[in-house]
C-alpha cells in the first residue's frame, strides 16, 4: 500500500501562490509517477499535472500551464505543486495521486492510490 498525504492548502487572493505537498510512504517503489488533481463543487475530477520519481517529464492540463509547476524531492518522497497567479476558477479539492507504470496521462481511473485532498480558495 502507498499512502499520499497532501498538504499547504488555504485561502489566497486571486493573483496570490500557494505551493501544495504530497507526502508518499509505504510501498512508494511500486509507483512510478504522481499527478495532481482538484474538484470543485458539483464538477468532475480534473487532471492538473503529473510527473514521474525519475527523469524530468511533466504534463499539465491546458488551464494550468505556465501557471503551475510539479517538482519532486525523492529523498523525502514528496512531490509539490506550486500555484502562481491563482484565478477565483482554481477553487477546489486538490488531491495527488500515484500510479504504478510511467504514463504520466489525465484519466483518474488509472492512479491506483490517493490523498484525502486539500481545500485551496481563491477569492476575487
Amino acid at each position: 500500500q502507498v499512502q499520499l498525504v497532501e498538504s499547504g492548502g488555504g485561502l489566497v487572493q486571486a493573483g496570490g501562490s500557494l505551493r501544495l505537498s504530497c507526502a508518499a510512504s509505504g510501498r512508494t517503489f511500486s509507483t512510478y509517477g504522481l499527478g495532481w488533481f482538484r474538484q470543485a463543487p458539483g464538477k468532475e475530477r480534473e487532471f492538473v499535472g503529473a510527473i514521474r520519481w525519475s527523469g524530468s517529464n511533466t504534463n499539465y492540463a491546458d488551464s494550468v500551464k505556465g501557471r503551475f509547476t510539479i517538482s519532486r524531492d525523492n529523498a523525502k518522497a514528496t512531490v509539490y505543486l506550486q500555484m502562481n497567479s491563482l484565478k477565483p476558477e482554481d477553487t477546489a479539492v486538490y488531491f495527488c495521486a500515484a500510479r504504478t507504470d510511467y504514463r504520466l496521462g489525465p484519466n483518474p481511473p488509472e492512479y491506483e492510490y490517493w490523498g484525502q485532498g486539500t481545500q485551496v480558495t481563491v477569492s476575487s
